[in-house]
């Protein structure tokens, strides 16, 4: 009896050696992996890898000489269908309203506003009493038309002091709405000058580098947290593009309204610079996120500015030699009817059907990748610095070219190229191999942009290995 008892102890343990080390001491992998797929995210489109001639496909009109023919190789990534649009980037915008007022609210001792926080959860340096560093609760409404007079002084500071108000009618400042956000700068981290080093025996190591941090300072490096950059910003958009672009012309009305009516609720949101673009990505990919660890789901990659490289390659939508996104080197359909919304002709901007921006996809002629309006309608940021000369020095690989311009930097090195021309432009823009540029820290009544999120892999589902077997 006691030899099959010992037998069955010795059976026990060798499968459970099986389970931890794989049967029969072989190399299995970890165990319990899921497998993984990335399901198509809401409003966008998989652009599959592939190469493609970058540069102009025409004469150089105004014999710039910003670019030249190079042949380069794209990763997959998915691209937002059409641009961000006033309706999405308002959501951005109600989001920080709504930090804020509920970090108010925590200052102001509201109950409910809160989070409860697991005590086993401890940070160096945080506070989870702290009002400005708690946890927010997000569960709990927001009673904007609240009579309880506490809580309204509470959210008073969010509001317009009452002789600044248009109307006597009670408004956000937008002034107030700053955004506050956090990114690895990776490409430091990568040089082999900011590495930790190790001691020879392992027992312990330094960083030895200096890093440039957000204030444009060059530090020697802590440890990793030296490489978290951040930054403020005020998200609201410039509504005064409209008439600041233009002298001698009459704006008011979208001044007034573009933004916030809900009839532009499906136009490209303009009026916002380059930095606020980046910030959007920043929180949209936290949005996301925060949502699939809630749900005990695997991330995906963060949202970001298409490269110009990407959006070149996209707007071509596999039509390689095509000048415009459409594939015909015509801004006229066969019946003589103009397909994007730009300048056709001197002044006569409504000719297309619209005098300024139209609600995007309204031209019903997506590119081969579904991908609307990637000429016309409004220019879009890419996440590219502008150089006369970057095709010359970047990679054939996935070339990026970035630069972090400071505020104190020279307005040169503020330049972020733009591409696709817009509904104030004349057809040469168009074309999508034509870059020009604005300053980053610029808003135009003419500029907007879409966001890009790197594929999980490499090949996409759509390649046939099989010629290769």
């Amino acid at each position: 009896m006691k030899k099959i008892i010992l037998l069955s102890l010795f059976a026990v343990l060798i499968i459970s050696g099986c389970r931890n080390n794989g049967p029969s001491g072989e190399l299995v992998g970890v165990p319990d992996r899921k497998e993984f797929w990335e399901d198509d995210p809401f409003g966008m489109t998989l652009i599959p890898m592939g190469s493609y001639t970058m540069g102009p496909n025409d004469e150089d009109v105004p014999f710039a000489l910003t670019a030249q023919a190079k042949t380069v190789s794209i990763d997959p990534f998915w691209m937002d269908v059409t641009e961000i649009t006033n309706n999405e980037y308002r959501q951005f915008v109600n989001w920080v309203r709504d930090s804020i007022a509920r970090r108010l609210l925590v200052q102001n001792d509201i109950e409910g506003y809160k989070a409860e926080i697991n005590e086993e959860i401890s940070y160096d340096g945080y506070d989870h009493d702290d009002a400005n560093t708690c946890f927010l609760n997000w569960e709990t409404e927001i009673n904007w038309s609240s009579e309880d007079e506490e809580y309204q002084d509470a959210l008073k500071k969010l509001f317009l002091e009452q002789h600044e108000r248009f109307y006597r009618k009670k408004e956000v400042d937008s002034r107030k709405l700053i955004y506050e956000y956090y990114w690895v700068d990776l490409k430091q981290a990568a040089k082999k000058s900011n590495r930790y080093n190790f001691n020879e025996d392992y027992s312990g190591g330094q960083y030895k580098g200096e890093i440039i941090n957000s204030k444009g300072e060059k530090v020697p490096i802590k440890d990793r947290s030296s490489f978290i950059m951040s930054a403020k910003i005020n998200v609201y958009p410039d509504t005064l593009v409209w008439m600041s672009d233009y002298t001698y012309s009459y704006n008011e009305p979208y001044a007034k309204s573009y933004f916030w009516h809900p009839a532009f609720d499906n136009y490209p949101v303009v009026g916002v610079t380059w930095k606020q673009a980046n910030a959007f990505t920043i929180w949209r990919t936290q949005l996301m996120r925060n949502y699939l660890t809630k749900k005990g789901q695997v991330p995906f990659q963060d949202y970001r500015l298409p490269t110009e490289a990407e959006w070149e390659y996209a707007a071509r939508g596999g039509l390689m030699l095509s000048v415009y996104p459409w594939g015909g080197p015509y801004t006229r359909n066969n019946t003589g009817c103009f397909i994007a919304n730009f300048k056709p002709l001197r002044g006569i901007y409504g000719d297309d059907g619209a005098n300024e921006t139209l609600q995007v996809a309204a031209y019903n002629n997506p590119n081969e990748w579904g991908l609307y309006d990637m000429a016309g309608n409004v220019a879009e940021w890419t996440s590219n610095a502008f150089d006369e000369s970057a095709y010359s020095f970047t990679h054939d690989l996935n070339p990026d070219y970035v630069y972090n311009a400071l505020a104190s930097d020279p307005p040169a090195l503020k330049r972020k190229v733009i591409r696709g021309g817009s509904w104030k432009d004349i057809g040469y823009y168009l074309q999508v191999g034509t870059r020009t540029y604005e300053y980053q820290d610029t808003a135009k009544s003419y500029i907007g942009f879409r966001c890009v999120r790197s594929f999980l892999g490499n090949a996409t589902s759509e390649w046939d290995f099989s010629k290769f077997n």
